[in-house]
């Protein structure tokens, strides 16, 4: 860790605080850089927007692919002010950054009123067991979607 990393964090927290003064969404900030200079950044946009996907992490996310012309962040690295929540994780692991660094725990959210422990507890359930109804329909025409994709020539990978 150096003192850019220090900046960045401190910006991912400073948009936090903004976006909670400026009624954007809930407490979250994020920042992402590559090379030292920022791509992207966001705050929790989610009661502003009504999008429950427009958590920080994705928001900048999305600002650093438009900026960079790319679907992968390769050595990007991201900063944000809390842990990500399951959903953020699973975007950045797809965003394929060098790494994260976060500020907040999840446990710092849960007392601040957002508890993401039901997310990592449905993960871990057989798709039978979870509170949400969950099951399989189609799954033969579905993979004939996925023979499709295999057999495509041009096909971008990701």
């Amino acid at each position: 860790m150096d003192e850019k990393d220090v900046v960045f964090m401190r910006r991912a927290i400073e948009l936090a605080r903004n976006g909670v003064e400026n009624d954007h969404g809930g407490p979250f900030g994020c920042v992402i850089a590559k090379d030292g200079e920022i791509v992207g950044e966001g705050c929790n946009e989610v009661t502003s927007t009504n999008d429950p996907t427009a958590h920080a992490e994705v928001v900048a996310i999305r600002a650093a692919c438009r900026n960079l012309d790319t679907f992968r962040l390769d050595g990007c690295v991201v900063y944000t002010s809390c842990e990500p929540c399951p959903m953020c994780l699973g975007a950045i692991y797809w965003a394929r950054p060098s790494a994260i660094y976060f500020a907040g725990t999840r446990e710092d959210a849960a007392g601040a009123g957002f508890d993401d422990e039901l997310f990592y507890d449905e993960l871990e359930k057989p798709n039978e067991l979870r509170q949400l109804k969950m099951q399989a329909l189609l799954r033969e025409e579905a993979q004939n979607v996925f023979e499709t994709w295999n057999q495509k020539l041009d096909k971008i990978k990701y």
